[in-house]
């Protein structure tokens, strides 16, 4: 019997997410690593699952990027999260694609403006099945990782993730409640790059789950 967040989708009132939380990834985009978590959010309109339709790219767009990433699946609503209670908020994981308009995004940053359109335009938050939190021991000890036509571009261990689950969910819960059936996003891993109309993007959390999307045509 699946499990009633197995439709998280459709249950979930809200995608937080958060950057620079691997090292390595802060490097290679040019930044220091951050004394506290970078969240920021994403709207449920971004959600794509695989088999409904392929990843877009946003009007005026030009470099679009994969980020693979961990998914959390929260089971309960929670406020004022501790640290040591974390991990009994979480029903379950899965592998995403937050998929970032990333010159948008520079110009957006560059006018001192909100990254919204860069980060929640449609299909750009692409989800892998949903795995019940029973059948992962440790998620601290995952690797997750993206093929672009076959070639691998990112890998890593989520033991690599400079804030760990219970701090981030700490950390988001003391401004923001998270309800049943949403969604945090972990942070990515070094390896982000361009993604162009008909590439293939393969996604994993080895051992437990696998996703594939392709890169729709331009629609303008």
């Amino acid at each position: 019997m699946s499990s009633p967040l197995a439709d998280f989708r459709h249950i979930g009132t809200k995608i937080v997410c958060v950057a620079r939380n691997y090292g390595k990834h802060v490097a290679e985009m040019g930044y220091v690593n951050p004394e506290k978590p970078v969240v920021f959010g994403k709207t449920l309109n971004t959600y794509l699952a695989e088999g409904e339709g392929e990843l877009e790219t946003p009007e005026g767009c030009e470099l679009l990027h994969h980020e693979v990433e961990l998914g959390l699946v929260i089971a309960k609503k929670g406020r004022w999260i501790k640290k040591e209670e974390a991990m009994d908020y979480i029903g379950g994981y899965t592998i995403v694609l937050d998929m970032t308009a990333r010159d948008l995004q520079a110009k957006l940053r560059e006018a001192q403006q909100p990254w919204y359109l860069s980060k929640s335009f449609d299909t750009s938050c692409a989800v892998g099945k949903f795995v019940d939190a029973k059948s992962v021991p440790d998620p601290h000890a995952l690797d997750i990782y993206c093929k672009v036509n076959g070639e691998l571009r990112q890998k890593a261990s989520t033991s690599e993730m400079l804030f760990d689950i219970p701090t981030l969910l700490e950390y988001v819960t003391k401004y923001v409640s998270l309800e049943r059936g949403d969604m945090v996003l972990t942070g990515t891993p070094d390896g982000v790059g361009s993604c162009l109309p008909g590439d293939v993007l393969d996604i994993g959390i080895e051992g437990h789950v696998t996703a594939q999307f392709t890169v729709g045509p331009k629609r303008h």
